[in-house]
């Protein structure tokens, strides 16, 4: 399989799959006969190789799926699991649908704005927290829920989100 480099406008450097990725994207290759099978796959190995998929990793994403680039579009664009921008190291992201909204969370939000001193869309300075607002968690017999890290948190307060951002902060020495 050959990919060339791209120049990233948006990502420092040269942007090029490593060699660990290329065996895995033929791994992925290997268990799908269609390869646009492979497709969500292959985008998750893209945000792990280089953290966020920019329109630059979508046109890499197009030419190793073999597919155009308004459906790598699609895929990328319809699923919040997907970022789109770069994130800190620790990507926060909180309920706004209905049960989460009615159990206190806009209240919830507010209050982790002021802990981490950003608001939704943005990176903390040191780069260690973003947050985002997303429309469900699937959480919702928890709600108020948020997922830090890919980890649940539900039954929120003001004092959990506390401990959970502290434990974060602590554990990493941030």
């Amino acid at each position: 399989m050959s990919t060339p480099a791209y120049q990233m406008v948006d990502h420092p450097g040269l942007m090029t799959w490593s060699d660990a990725a290329r065996r895995e994207i033929d791994t992925i290759f290997s268990r799908y006969p269609d390869t646009r099978s492979a497709t969500i796959p292959i985008i998750w190995l893209a945000v792990r190789e280089f953290g966020w998929i920019s329109p630059q990793v979508e046109a890499i994403l197009g030419e190793v799926l073999n597919r155009p680039l308004n459906e790598i579009h699609s895929v990328v664009t319809f699923y919040t699991m997907f970022p789109q921008r770069p994130l800190g190291r620790h990507h926060i992201q909180i309920c706004r649908n209905i049960s989460c909204w009615l159990a206190k969370g806009p209240e919830l939000l507010e209050h982790m704005k002021t802990k981490l001193g950003i608001n939704p869309g943005e990176v903390t300075i040191d780069g260690r927290f973003s947050l985002e607002e997303v429309e469900c968690l699937a959480y919702c017999e928890c709600a108020p829920a948020l997922r830090i890290d890919g980890r649940y948190e539900g039954n929120l307060t003001q004092e959990k989100i506390d401990q959970i951002i502290d434990g974060v902060r602590e554990s990493c020495g941030c």
